[in-house]
């Protein structure tokens, strides 16, 4: 897998605009790109879907079959990669936000939704170099939160529970990363962020848990989730976002690898969890702040 210094007096737009790369800092997949997140947006807009989590599930539904394809935002340097064509988990959930926010702003200009991806990709909601994107979850939650712009809800699940661990995978890792394993300055940049998370006490809800009927009642369509992994120094290896069918039942939408697209896994949450995902401890739980 894998934002502050804003005066607070400033509406959300204006914080946004102010901040947003300039197009000379972006990259696009296709020269469609532009046109087709402008359409994505008057849609959103035109429907009848006013809340976050409904415009994320809504969007969501648009974006099935979008080919998953990893490591779309690495380069030579680092840059706002804006593709809404080719998607990993981490990119789909962030496609979401961006398409869910600018939508709830009442905008429809994909200059509105670069601003919006600026703002949940970057520490401060400023693009620098490598190291000012967000890499691990637990740093993300913890700076979108403080900016207003997502607030975790997994602790107000019933039986959520605190799992204590060091977050150190990239350091460890650093042959493992294009942007680490010949930059040493870059590499301290990294190991700087990950000192703030030693020992890191971070909520989690048991998959074992999630098939129980209190719980399920807790979680809505449309919310981001992150797996939470026993992997040595990762906190989360995959997001997604919960879907709810008719009987209340959840499932799990994302950005598959194993499935090569954006799709509804055919089982339910807690089954999904319990056959292929042996590293998976159970969820996180984010939301949009309205």
């Amino acid at each position: 897998m894998m934002l502050l210094a804003v005066a607070c007096s400033m509406p959300r737009n204006s914080q946004q605009e102010a901040q947003a790369a300039s197009v000379q800092q972006m990259r696009f997949h296709c020269d469609q790109d532009t046109l087709r997140i402008n359409r994505l947006l008057q849609d959103g807009l035109n429907s009848e879907h006013k809340s976050a989590n409904e415009l994320v599930a809504y969007y969501a539904d648009r974006l099935l079959g979008t080919p998953y394809v990893a490591h779309t935002l690495e380069g030579d340097r680092e840059m706002l990669t804006i593709n809404i064509d080719e998607l990993d988990c981490t990119t789909f959930v962030e496609t979401l936000y961006a398409l869910a926010r600018t939508t709830l702003s009442g905008r429809y200009s994909w200059r509105d939704y670069a601003a919006n991806l600026e703002s949940v990709r970057y520490r401060g909601g400023q693009m620098g170099d490598y190291s000012s994107r967000l890499h691990y979850i637990s740093d993300w939650i913890v700076n979108n939160h403080a900016r207003g712009n997502l607030v975790e809800v997994t602790t107000d699940l019933p039986h959520a529970t605190h799992l204590v661990k060091t977050i150190d995978f990239m350091t460890k890792h650093r042959d493992s990363y294009r942007s680490l394993k010949d930059d040493s300055a870059m590499t301290a940049k990294i190991r700087g962020y990950e000192m703030g998370y030693r020992n890191h006490r971070m909520p989690y809800l048991k998959k074992s848990w999630l098939g129980d009927k209190a719980v399920k009642a807790a979680l809505h369509d449309g919310d981001f989730v992150g797996l939470v992994t026993n992997i040595d120094g990762l906190d989360i290896s995959h997001l997604g976002i919960i879907h709810k069918d008719d009987n209340g039942d959840i499932y799990l939408l994302d950005a598959s690898m194993t499935g090569g697209k954006v799709m509804l896994e055919s089982k339910k949450l807690r089954e999904h969890l319990s056959g292929n995902k042996s590293t998976c401890l159970g969820i996180r739980v984010f939301r949009i702040m309205e």
